[in-house]
């Protein structure tokens, strides 16, 4: 067997099964995304800790089901752990709706850093089985432990409209990777051997 068959193989035993469950659940993110960055611009600041929850609910339900689905593809147990963290999270919110901003900014530095690692980790899951556009996800990583960053600098202030354009940025950048994965997946050929 060639080096390309053996690319070949790899591949179609990676992504390429489950190219249109990354591409529902990188169209939701996005979905969501946009949603959790402007909510907080006409949702009263006594509820938005609880809209958020849900957005972090919906998230991890969306991620759990696809996870799930495609259990033998790459990066399964750093895209459940990712799956299960966002629920977690947004559990936390909605019970919590009016906890001061610094539990929150605790609360959000955690999820970012976990996430960011789980995404690097899931990255690299697939750079392993040539899934391609990988560096997608590791961008996203990137941009979730940059966001922890933002949360420890500005902590003692996190405002309310800050939480849900953070939680946007980390939804938006997130399935927008997904997305790019799974449209490489569904497109990509390989020359003849």
């Amino acid at each position: 067997m060639t080096g390309i068959d053996t690319d070949r193989s790899k591949f179609w035993r990676s992504s390429r099964p489950y190219w249109l469950q990354m591409l529902a659940e990188g169209i939701i993110l996005v979905v969501l995304g946009w949603l959790a960055l402007f909510l907080p611009f006409f949702a009263p600041a006594t509820t938005l800790n609880t809209i958020i929850g849900w957005l972090f609910v919906v998230s991890g339900l969306v991620g759990l089901v696809t996870t799930i689905s495609g259990r033998h593809g790459p990066g399964f147990w750093w895209s459940l752990l990712s799956a299960v963290l966002a629920i977690a999270v947004g559990s936390i919110l909605m019970e919590w709706p009016s906890t001061n901003s610094i539990s929150i900014a605790y609360l959000l530095t955690i999820f970012f850093v976990i996430e960011g690692i789980a995404t690097i980790m899931y990255a690299l899951d697939h750079r392993r089985q040539l899934s391609g556009r990988w560096e997608w996800m590791v961008a996203s990583g990137c941009v979730d432990l940059t966001l922890a960053a933002l949360v420890v600098l500005g902590l003692p202030t996190t405002a309310p409209l800050a939480v849900g354009i953070l939680v946007g940025i980390n939804l938006v950048f997130g399935g927008s990777a997904m997305m790019a994965m799974a449209i490489y997946a569904h497109t990509a050929r390989f020359p003849k051997s």
